[in-house]
């Protein structure tokens, strides 16, 4: 009985040993070879999801810096982006906007999205907060498609100084919010994660 349990942990610790690699190696095969700063076209998600096309990419910014994510609000019906840190575990998305779906996004009249990716905060309704993270992942994933997207759909990436996003963001007087107005935002997020999480 005991060789039997010995070679049952042996197996389990072998299995363990594969799954860390494994997990370790994921960002360099799936975003870390990219150019920083950019994100990739639109491709079909590895891993048997049919469905789902994804834009990937890695971001590294200073305090000064502001990351603009440009993108087609599309028909999927569903679209979102998100961000993560470098061991591609997403950012707390409870207590800070660092992730937004379309329907949550602020669309600009022209039918695109504007993220801004920054540490500060540029006073504008699709902040995505980087938490302190000055290095990270991005992604933006669209499910349930009935095409396959095209270059056009995907995204175009931006990197300016956030004293600049007013010049920089063609609906920037649109776009902006008030603080007040932000915290309500993060009160809907921590409200819809606690009903979610009690099922």
């Amino acid at each position: 009985a005991t060789d039997a349990m010995a070679k049952k942990y042996g197996v389990a610790g072998k299995m363990l040993l594969g799954r860390l690699r494994t997990f370790l190696a994921f960002p360099e095969w799936f975003y870390l070879k990219l150019p920083v700063n950019t994100m990739t076209e639109p491709r079909s998600t590895p891993g048997g999801l049919t469905t789902q096309f994804s834009s990937v990419g890695h971001y590294d910014l200073d305090d000064s810096q502001a990351m603009i994510i440009s993108v087609p609000v599309s028909e999927a019906p569903y679209q979102g982006f998100q961000l993560g840190s470098m061991w591609y575990i997403s950012l707390d998305y409870i207590n800070h906007q660092t992730s937004l779906t379309a329907a949550q996004a602020r669309h600009d009249p022209d039918g695109r999205i504007r993220y801004v990716v920054s540490e500060r905060n540029p006073g504008v309704a699709n902040w995505i907060e980087r938490t302190g993270h000055d290095r990270g992942y991005l992604q933006l994933r669209w499910q349930r498609l009935s095409r396959d997207l095209k270059p056009s759909d995907g995204p175009e990436v931006e990197v300016v100084p956030v004293d600049a996003l007013d010049r920089r963001l063609p609906f920037y007087d649109q776009a902006r919010i008030s603080p007040e107005d932000y915290a309500r935002r993060i009160a809907e997020r921590q409200a819809a994660v606690a009903t979610r999480m009690l099922g």
